[in-house]
């Protein structure tokens, strides 16, 4: 069974999404967001799936064959906090991480309350650096060919012929 992506690049409207988030501050910190991660990807925001914003693609491959795309930088404005997708990780950057100043974080998220609780200037470089990083693990891929049509087989012309 192959294995398909519950999140994937849509066509909905960043905007649209951003306009409807209840809080002003969280809308306030999301188009900040968005105009910090067009600057350091040069890509276009986009939503993926119902609540991501991501800017940019990159497509992976795993050992078990599982394949996908993700967005090279994220965010989420999820109920409790801001969630932004950090895909390098954390454990290269200690310092920065530090730097930051009222944040938790998990693998690859980064979670705030505020952009007003961090510091502006370590979040930029901490995003720019993964943003760096995955270009380099993740070259950009030719496009994916569409698959080749199925020859017929010899069986199938011969019976075209007889009729």
């Amino acid at each position: 069974m192959a294995y398909e992506a519950k999140t994937t690049k849509t066509k909905a409207s960043v905007t649209e999404f951003i306009a409807k988030i209840p809080r002003e501050e969280t809308r306030r910190d999301c188009t900040a967001l968005v105009k910090m991660m067009k600057r350091i990807t040069g890509e276009p925001a986009a939503m993926w799936g119902p609540s991501i914003v991501g800017f940019g693609v990159y497509s992976y491959v795993y050992a078990s064959g599982h394949s996908g795309d993700w967005p090279l930088a994220a965010f989420s404005p999820r109920k409790q906090d801001l969630t932004l997708y950090v895909m390098q990780g954390f454990a290269g950057a200690p310092a920065l991480v530090k730097k930051l100043g009222k944040i938790r974080t998990g693998k690859v998220c980064l979670y705030l309350k505020s952009l007003a609780d961090v510091d502006q200037v370590a979040l930029e470089e901490l995003i720019t650096r993964s943003v760096a990083y995955m270009r380099e693990r993740y070259p950009v891929l030719p496009a994916k060919r569409a698959p080749a049509k199925p020859k017929k087989s010899a069986a199938k012309k011969a019976a075209k012929k007889r009729v």
